[in-house]
């Protein structure tokens, strides 16, 4: 058992588990919330050496894969974990993750439940295998659907709540995405491009074919000049059509059902806010940095109107990424790592932040060492 002072995983009940506790007392750890809003002057570097504390970030939708999951079943709580997904979602979570079919596992409905309690499983595999970075953690954050179990981790929100709102949120995505053909396109731009003027051109492109309120937007900002457009589909065919005009160098459409963090996902924001109102949300107990706009939850009803917000708006993660090692001094960084499926935000960890890159790990999800 972790000493007093440590992070610890609770199981609290078959269907409200997990809540993240930090006992050390906040003034100790870091980069911590005050009781009130900070002075200008105060809590702008950590009090710690920022090498002995850890960042966690937690992946989103597209992270997933068949066979996930595979090597965390031996560590504690994490069978619990997928039983507990079963009750609540109504299907074998466990299942689809590591057996698939791979059709099923990418439908937004399951893909996001998947991901979230696969990184939570990942929580306890390193807690299990290096329980110092779980106890030293001092900051998260999560991309888009990852946000969820960074607020678990956090102890914002209990394991079962959050997965449950997941679930209504992943529905209702999935219902908006089919109301009109939409999807969504990585850019990897030349420093000439100009993505407001693309998108602009793109929509003109739309309204010459009788298109009256097209849609097309950065949906993800990842790293200079890489970016995720979203938007109607005869926009992002505009864009990958004259990708070379507009000093694109590489353009791949996404597999996912819909144009995310846009305006055409108008309609699930309704379903989510009211699942929100009936989770219990605690102020986390270390920093939880939010997509919309970078920037720490400082409260309860903070975290409830920016998880709506984020339906809507672009993923800030290059800006969210600098936000969080702006503080870090010189050549001492705290220890990233990426906790859940992929390696996806270690990749843009290492387009925005090389130094800080140096001292990133992935947890293995799979059976595999690191």
């Amino acid at each position: 058992m972790l000493a007093a002072a440590a992070s610890r995983w609770k199981v609290r009940s078959s269907l409200v588990f997990l809540g993240r506790r930090l006992l050390t007392t906040q003034d100790e750890t870091h980069l911590s919330l005050p009781d009130s809003e900070p002075e200008p002057s105060k809590n702008l570097r950590p009090r710690k050496d920022p090498s002995s504390c850890s960042v966690f970030l937690f992946p989103g939708q597209g992270s997933q894969f068949v066979g996930m999951g595979r090597g965390l079943l031996k560590y504690p709580n994490v069978k619990e974990m997928f039983t507990v997904a079963q009750k609540i979602l109504g299907y074998d979570l466990l299942g689809l993750c590591l057996d698939g079919p791979e059709e099923e596992l990418m439908k937004t409905v399951h893909c996001q439940p998947a991901v979230f309690v696969t990184s939570l499983a990942a929580v306890e595999r390193l807690n299990h295998v290096n329980p110092k970075a779980v106890e030293t953690c001092v900051g998260a954050a999560g991309f888009s659907v990852g946000e969820f179990a960074a607020l678990v981790f956090s102890g914002a929100m209990d394991f079962s709540e959050a997965l449950y709102a997941v679930k209504v949120r992943a529905e209702a995505m999935q219902k908006a995405s089919e109301l009109v053909p939409s999807g969504m396109l990585s850019v990897i731009g030349r420093p000439q491009a100009q993505y407001k003027y693309a998108c602009l051109q793109a929509k003109e492109h739309c309204k010459s074919l009788g298109m009256e309120e097209p849609v097309c937007s950065v949906a993800n900002y990842l790293f200079p000049d890489g970016r995720v457009f979203a938007g109607h589909q005869q926009a992002l065919d505009f864009l990958q059509q004259n990708s070379r005009r507009l000093h694109f160098v590489r353009t791949k459409p996404l597999p996912v059902s819909g144009a995310f963090h846009t305006e055409l996902m108008q309609s699930a924001t309704e379903p989510l806010r009211e699942v929100l109102k009936q989770v219990q949300i605690r102020r986390p107990e270390i920093n939880v940095y939010s997509n919309v706009d970078g920037k720490r939850y400082m409260n309860e009803s903070h975290v409830r109107r920016q998880l709506v917000k984020q339906l809507v708006s672009p993923v800030k993660w290059e800006q969210t990424l600098h936000e969080i090692f702006e503080r870090a001094q010189g050549t001492k960084f705290p220890h990233t790592y990426e906790v859940g499926p992929g390696r996806q935000l270690g990749a843009t960890l290492q387009k925005c932040n090389r130094k800080a890159y140096t001292f990133y790990t992935a947890v293995e999800v799979t059976g595999h060492e690191e």
